[in-house]
């Protein structure tokens, strides 16, 4: 599968179909409202779009989002971490967090961090697989 699957930075130009892989994980959105926040989103110095490729198709992506906090130093937190639907299964998650965490330690990130549903027990298991721990709990406040 190496020679199969190649990792790229995404940019503003790959948006269709980033917001189109991106409905999978976001079906109550719609794809102009999708596009419209990953314009904005790609407008911000601190953020990184990966992008997971397979014999040349776009399977699946990732934000990064570059910041830096007392407890952790610089971290590299990632966001809606998706591969398409079709090709779950098959290890190209675990795959894909490789590669990344490879790059953030050539950028000389301290940490990566992620939150991911509660009711997602499923990608728990994943990344708890992939070494990732729990540290505490998200909360947010809608205004």
């Amino acid at each position: 599968m190496s020679q199969l699957y190649t990792i790229k930075l995404l940019s503003a130009e790959n948006i269709d179909e980033i917001a189109t892989l991106t409905l999978q994980l976001n079906p109550t959105k719609t794809k102009v409202s999708l596009t419209e926040m990953l314009q904005k989103m790609f407008d911000f110095n601190g953020y990184q779009c990966f992008g997971f490729y397979y014999n040349n198709e776009l399977v699946g992506v990732c934000s990064g989002w570059t910041t830096i906090k007392l407890y952790s130093g610089k971290q590299l937190e990632l966001d809606n971490v998706i591969i398409d639907s079709t090709y779950q299964s098959k290890g190209f998650g675990k795959l894909f967090i490789e590669e990344i965490e490879k790059w953030a330690k050539t950028n000389q990130f301290e940490t990566i961090e992620l939150n991911t549903y509660v009711a997602n027990s499923r990608s728990h298991k994943f990344y708890f697989n992939q070494g990732f721990q729990i540290i505490g709990y998200h909360f947010q406040k809608k205004i």
